[in-house]
């Protein structure tokens, strides 16, 4: 028995897929605004430590409150303490900024039936 497709040759219409190449540029620029318009915010030790980044993961801001400072004027200052309210705080905030990434790009490209674990 003879397969049917032998001696055809898949072609591709290069028009169709300069086409897909264009959508493809339009969307990753539509997610990279939505992603530069993304804030997120986090924070650590009760308030005392905020930060807030965009969804690039840029971090636009970091917020301590004076009491926390106030702590480290004392006999024993304790600045590792302060240290890790602010990795804490970061890493918070780079957690939501990928969530929102993950988020942004499945709603972009939810459409188009790629494998799991892609985005």
């Amino acid at each position: 028995m003879t397969d049917p497709n032998e001696g055809r040759s898949c072609s591709l219409n290069p028009l169709k897929i300069q086409e897909m190449l264009g959508q493809a540029k339009q969307m990753q620029e539509q997610l990279q605004q939505k992603l530069a318009a993304t804030i997120v915010e986090a924070s650590s030790g009760g308030g005392a430590v905020t930060i807030k980044m965009n969804g690039n993961k840029e971090v636009l801001k970091v917020t301590i409150d004076p009491a926390a400072v106030a702590s480290l004027t004392g006999p024993t200052p304790d600045v590792e303490m302060l240290e890790d309210l602010v990795a804490a705080a970061f890493n918070e905030a780079r957690r939501r900024a990928e969530e929102s990434i993950k988020s942004a790009a499945q709603g972009m490209l939810g459409g188009l039936n790629l494998p799991p674990g892609l985005f």
